[in-house]
């Protein structure tokens, strides 16, 4: 009876959040991801009116990305090939910050017997049913030389990867922090990484372009306050983890390792990325196409504004 009243409280907040008047609150969407924590630090913090902007947490990107699609959230994070999604839907969005660039973040984990991705061949892979899941897959196995029909795919969302892979539902799973920290000390190894497509996978702040025209001085409360919390995880690393450690159930020295598949920009590298930015789009886009994750290629032009990072 306990679990009923709470979820019926929970469905009540979401509904609230869902109908609340547009420009009255600032709702940012997340999914758990070590690149999109110092929004939570500076929230603990408190570097902003929590009744102003909002942080909401998500099972999974498919959800935050159906959030936003439904005008539930004004702001998203999300990868850059998720924008490119959104982008082919017809939604207006722009990118106003670039969050962390994966170098090793993204990985595929596999059972120990397992040594490489041409091993996977006849093998049960599990992924998050969502453009990064897919995206991740499709690159290792083109990389590789394989093909999608080489492997069983098995649609798991994020919150299930742990459980599955333990009960040995599945050989190996496409997946990132925290859960490659939680199979890795379980036994896991990885067999193909973000490193092997660098600059690749971009998780980037996203905003409705009605709510960058109506709520400009929220949008700039949040992407100052970004870079604060960047620079305390930079300078105080052991405050900032702890932070991030309650949040994450993992250790803060996980945490500080976790961040090691990442780079994070600051303001001024956010700056030169901008100028760069579309030349990485162009290229996730050809790659989307050609593996049939868009049905056409989708236009670049004017995704990217940085007027709030300047």
């Amino acid at each position: 009876m306990k679990n009923f009243s709470t979820t019926l409280i929970l469905l009540g907040g979401l509904f609230l959040l869902g109908c609340e008047p547009s420009g009255s609150s600032l709702r940012i969407g997340t999914n758990v991801w070590p690149g999109y924590e110092p929004l939570y630090v500076a929230q603990h913090e408190k570097r902003w009116d929590t009744e102003k902007i909002r942080l909401v947490e998500y099972p999974s990107a498919s959800e935050v990305l159906r959030a936003f699609r439904n005008k539930a959230l004004e702001g998203a994070s999300l990868t850059a090939d998720e924008v490119l999604l959104l982008r082919e839907d017809r939604i207006p969005v722009k990118i106003v910050l670039i969050h962390d660039i994966s170098d090793g973040g993204d990985v595929i984990i596999a059972r120990n017997h397992i040594k490489s991705v041409k091993d996977l061949k006849g093998k049960k892979v599990g992924v998050e049913s969502n453009a990064l899941g897919a995206y991740v897959l499709s690159r290792a196995l083109e990389i590789h030389g394989m093909k999608a029909s080489d492997i069983q795919i098995i649609k798991i969302d994020i919150n299930e990867q742990e459980k599955d892979f333990l009960n040995q539902k599945v050989d190996a799973v496409v997946t990132f922090e925290p859960v490659k920290t939680k199979l890795i000390n379980q036994g896991g190894q990885i067999i193909f990484s973000s490193k092997e497509i660098k600059n690749e996978i971009v998780d980037v702040l996203v905003f409705h372009e009605d709510a960058i025209k109506n709520q400009k001085s929220l949008i700039q409360n949040v992407v100052n306050e970004w870079f604060w919390a960047v620079r305390l995880l930079n300078e105080k690393p052991n405050h900032a983890s702890k932070i991030i450690a309650r949040r994450l159930k993992i250790t803060p020295e996980e945490v500080i390792q976790s961040f090691e598949g990442l780079h994070i920009p600051d303001r001024k590298e956010n700056l030169q990325l901008f100028s760069e930015i579309e030349k990485s789009l162009q290229k996730i886009n050809q790659v989307m196409f050609d593996n049939q994750l868009i049905k056409k290629k989708v236009e670049i032009y004017n995704l990217v504004t940085d007027e709030f990072i300047k």
